[in-house]
């Protein structure tokens, strides 16, 4: 049975918290990686600033009250950049004509202080839901099938028992077919920046995700390409 994933909705995201309460940030971020989301935390304007500028985030919530740079700066300075990553503000502010204010600089969506991890994450896959990428996208490659609705795996008539990152590592795999993805790419998006890009971690769980796929001498799919990376694909 496929119980290793199907009663969670796992997510290939990177998601980046601003927040200058150390308390709330540690919550939110142990709330966000239980659900397997990647994160990555900034406690004031000028941090978050730089890593939204510098890294690909698939969501940044992002407090209003910040130290260095406000919220309403940090927004504005990123949508400057080019960058359309969604961005949910939080703030204790109620006034209708700030929220105006947020929403006209850039922002997506406006959360007021407090709130429920529930609603967090309700606003969280609202935003995250892109008509091109579906809750129930069905993935493709040779005999293999991924079924993002169901969270199941099966390459030809076998059920692929995969854990929790294998799943999020193969999704964010097939969603790239016949690419190059670098190692810094893949450990951004399924781990975080914390992660030691120089550790054996990736290649453990490429090594283990290659005996789950290739059951029954079937095509080799991953394939590593030497000082670059890994590719999902039929093709040597």
């Amino acid at each position: 049975m496929p119980s290793a994933i199907s009663a969670v909705q796992l997510q290939s995201m990177r998601i980046l918290i601003v927040d200058d309460d150390p308390i709330l940030l540690s919550s939110l971020k142990t709330a966000l990686k239980y659900e397997s989301y990647a994160v990555d935390t900034a406690g004031d304007g000028e941090t978050a600033t730089s890593l939204a500028c510098v890294n690909d985030y698939d969501l940044i919530i992002l407090d209003y009250n910040l130290p260095k740079k406000n919220g309403e700066q940090v927004c504005s300075h990123i949508r400057g950049r080019g960058k359309y990553v969604p961005i949910l503000v939080l703030s204790i502010n109620h006034e209708v004509d700030k929220k105006v204010s947020l929403l006209n600089l850039g922002a997506d969506d406006y959360l007021t202080k407090p709130f429920s991890t529930a609603e967090l994450l309700a606003r969280l896959r609202a935003l995250t839901r892109r008509p091109s990428l579906p809750n129930n996208t069905i993935y493709k490659i040779d005999d293999v099938v991924l079924d993002t609705a169901k969270q199941v795996v099966h390459r030809g008539k076998y059920f692929v028992d995969l854990s929790r990152k294998q799943y999020m590592l193969l999704e964010y795999l097939i969603r790239r077919p016949d690419e190059i993805i670098t190692r810094a790419q893949i450990m951004e998006h399924v781990w975080d920046m914390n992660a030691d890009v120089w550790s054996n971690t990736l290649e453990a769980h490429i090594c283990e995700l290659r005996k789950q796929l290739d059951i029954g001498n079937r095509h080799k799919l991953i394939h590593t390409v030497q000082g670059r990376g890994y590719r999902l694909s039929v093709k040597i």
